[in-house]
């Protein structure tokens, strides 16, 4: 663009057309507060959010659940408690099969993790626990 082109104050482009009502729209939801971070209670969605790839596994438990995700030759694993809010210990880990694992715990008010190792063509062991219960998945994705 040269210079005095574009028609904005020094030389900033101005949007146009479909472009134009898209940014007044978020501007207005953004100052009006109706655009909203997703909070603790949005369950599987925020664990897609944690995670990258697609759900490959979700072992369930009484009070919480582990999520297993994976893109390409990656696994990620989080573990979501099913009554957030207070905080609580929970924790989340994960193994690729020959390799340490990888653990995230702690006091948390919604999830442990994300937790990601490279699995190649191995197989994973995943373990997931909020409070005093647990979940172990064995070897899987072999």
């Amino acid at each position: 663009m040269r210079r005095g082109e574009g028609g904005g104050i020094g030389g900033v482009r101005r949007l146009r057309g479909p472009r134009r009502m898209l940014a007044g729209a978020l501007t207005a939801l953004v100052s009006s507060g109706l655009l909203v971070v997703a909070g603790p209670g949005v369950g599987g969605a925020h664990a897609a959010a944690l995670c990258p790839g697609h759900k490959v596994r979700s072992l369930s438990f009484a009070t919480g659940s582990a999520v297993v995700y994976k893109s390409g030759r990656y696994v990620c694993a989080v573990t979501l408690a099913k009554r957030a809010g207070a905080r609580q210990y929970m924790s989340v880990g994960l193994q690729a099969r020959g390799s340490r694992a990888v653990v995230d715990a702690g006091r948390f008010t919604h999830h442990a993790g994300p937790v990601t190792v490279h699995s190649g063509h191995r197989c994973v062991r995943v373990t997931g626990r909020v409070g005093s219960k647990s979940v172990g998945s064995g070897w899987i994705l072999c």
